[in-house]
């Protein structure tokens, strides 16, 4: 048979290659990873243990409350302290109702600022990837900056061994009209530092996860930080204007916006 010309349109496909091989340009999913007798070659299983090993540690790392006090400070930002009443982290991950509920001495404490009535209050959780709060809550606050002109900001509060949940007995003693939540979510294979974000309108205790609005995956390598920032107003102006959030606050934020616009917009 005749060698193909050396400027053929159409040259042999190179061996060993799978059609898998292009689609992993576009996924952090593991596809086309290959295979060693019966298991993986060596490289994407030395990937994988580091993969799970990353996942352990955010969950068991303990959130820096010093440098995120610091970072947001510099950042211009007020901040008080906070805990949740699990002691230590294996109590919170024992029994997330902990985890939901303020210390005593964190209640006294925020009780000292109840009067100010807040429009909106931050609260920076460690959930369950302080990487994620460390990492991305005060990126995501310097965007939201110039968005909350007129509101009334209460100061952020950084909130350890947290739930979600938490922020409803913040919310209600700081007297805020709305809580929005940063809080590290659980992490996975592909993503040790995703960050959520959960929005309440008139928060207090016992409010149900039904009426809470959620914006997930907030990192540079997910949602990147001014989209989030986008969606984020969104919400916040809706949820001021129909006084409510949760399953009846939609979030149509991306019909404003063309689908590249959402991974590119210019910071303010």
């Amino acid at each position: 048979m005749a060698d193909l010309d050396a400027n053929s349109e159409n040259p042999p496909s190179p061996p060993n290659t799978s059609p898998w091989d292009a689609l992993r340009r576009f996924t952090n999913a593991r596809i086309a990873l290959g295979r060693a007798g019966s298991s993986l070659p060596t490289a994407p299983l030395l990937a994988f243990n580091l993969s799970h090993a990353q996942a352990r540690d955010a969950v068991h790392q303990p959130l820096d409350v010093d440098a995120l006090h610091a970072s947001l400070r510099a950042a211009g930002f007020d901040t008080l302290d906070a805990e949740s009443a699990a002691p230590d982290r294996d109590h919170y991950l024992r029994r997330p109702d902990l985890g939901r509920k303020l210390s005593d001495e964190s209640t006294a404490r925020l009780s000292d600022y109840a009067g100010h009535d807040f429009d909106v209050v931050f609260v920076v959780a460690d959930g369950l990837s302080a990487y994620a709060a460390t990492r991305h809550a005060v990126p995501l606050l310097e965007r939201m900056r110039s968005k909350l002109d007129g509101m009334r900001i209460g100061p952020v509060v950084v909130a350890r061994q947290a739930r979600v949940a938490l922020g409803d007995g913040i919310g209600e003693l700081l007297r805020a009209r709305i809580v929005v939540v940063l809080i590290g979510e659980r992490p996975g294979l592909s993503s040790p530092d995703s960050l959520g974000v959960y929005l309440t309108y008139e928060p207090r205790i016992g409010r149900s996860d039904a009426e809470r609005n959620c914006i997930s995956n907030v990192r540079p390598e997910g949602l990147p930080y001014d989209a989030a920032a986008f969606k984020l107003q969104y919400l916040l102006n809706e949820a001021v204007r129909l006084k409510l959030t949760g399953v009846k606050l939609k979030d149509d934020s991306d019909a404003l916006l063309s689908a590249p616009d959402l991974t590119a917009l210019p910071p303010d």
